[in-house]
């Protein structure tokens, strides 16, 4: 009986090697369980990733958080579990059931979950927690087992807003417009929103931007008819800062012939309309924070900022099309603000 029982917990914690998704009854969680290779039974790291409800399928921010578990695993060998919320009530059961489990770390991915990191951090004190777009000394009870993982938005922002005011300047004629289709009014959101507003202005002081918000990460539908109605009053090119409802604004970009600008994956993949994409390597500050706990340096009750000059943010690939001329000049922005020459752009959309 021993040995029966020692066999179906080796079966256990092998997890499921397809990686596929799986439901369970019963509760919040819908995750995906990929072990790790183990250098001994039982000694493998576990980190546990909770996403927002944009799912994995957003092509962009959750979706880079797995990419970055999935690293972990292939590299570091530990053993990694998504559960993916579908409504933000689903935060705080699926956050506290991975610390239930003991797991290492547990990470959080997005602004929205702040309120649900701070209760289940605060019950669970023994556990490491990370959140992904939130300070640490914001949260309400400051607890010290979180760390923070910060973007600055507004430098790839401005990157990709740089970009296109030169090209409107060049392309447009007389009406020089440019649009953004944000998803929530949260602070990430509007840094990059910012910074694009305000590189293309620096580059071309004719501009004019657009901007409005889905009111959602999820329904594609939403973003489509709001960068439909910007390309109507005249925008030449899209930029979509709402995850998975973004790639709605980015499929209107592709059928009226103009171009698109994605967000925090490159998204050129998605056809020649797009022109780059802002990013924000998520990805990597996941790798980076489970490599903390593994070698020992994680400190919880601090952040870890990612910027252009650390490479945690910046340009995508630049669509083919666009002059060697225009690239060079944002090329030498982008060394700019990696020098700290280019300075005070802006967080906050005026």
């Amino acid at each position: 009986m021993l040995a029966l029982l020692a066999l179906l917990g080796l079966v256990r914690c092998g997890g499921d090697d397809s990686g596929g998704a799986a439901s369970t009854s019963g509760s919040a969680i819908t995750e995906t369980d990929d072990a790790g290779d183990t250098t001994s039974a039982g000694t493998a790291l576990k980190v546990g990733l909770v996403t927002d409800i944009g799912g994995l399928d957003d092509r962009s921010f959750n979706f880079l958080a797995n990419k970055g578990l999935e690293q972990a695993e292939g590299e570091l060998g530990v053993q990694g579990r998504v559960v993916v919320s579908r409504a933000n009530a689903d935060y705080v059961p699926n956050l506290s059931s991975l610390a239930n489990q003991d797991y290492d770390l547990v990470i959080a991915v997005g602004f929205l979950m702040s309120a649900a990191v701070d209760v289940v951090a605060s019950q669970f004190p023994d556990v490491r927690f990370a959140i992904v777009d939130f300070a640490q000394e914001e949260l309400k009870s400051r607890p010290g087992n979180v760390r923070g993982l910060l973007f600055k938005e507004e430098e790839a922002g401005y990157l990709v807003g740089y970009l296109a005011g030169l090209l409107a300047k060049q392309e447009a004629g007389s009406r020089q417009v440019i649009g953004s289709v944000g998803g929530l009014k949260i602070p990430p959101v509007d840094r990059y929103i910012a910074g694009y507003q305000a590189g293309a202005k620096a580059a071309n002081p004719e501009i004019e931007t657009l901007n409005a918000y889905s009111q959602d990460f999820v329904d594609q539908a939403k973003c489509k008819e709001v960068a439909l109605d910007q390309i109507g009053r005249g925008a030449i090119v899209i930029f979509q800062v709402a995850g998975q409802c973004g790639l709605g604004a980015l499929s209107a970009a592709a059928e009226k012939n103009v171009r698109g600008i994605g967000v925090d994956a490159d998204q050129a993949y998605l056809g020649e309309h797009v022109l780059t994409s802002a990013l924000k390597k998520v990805d990597i500050a996941v790798f980076q924070t489970i490599q903390a706990v593994q070698d020992g340096t994680f400190r919880g009750g601090e952040n870890t900022v990612f910027d252009v000059a650390s490479g945690g943010v910046g340009l995508g690939e630049v669509a083919s099309d666009v002059s060697a001329e225009l690239v060079s000049q944002l090329n030498e922005i982008q060394d700019g603000i990696a020098a700290g020459t280019v300075v005070d752009i802006p967080e906050t959309v005026g």
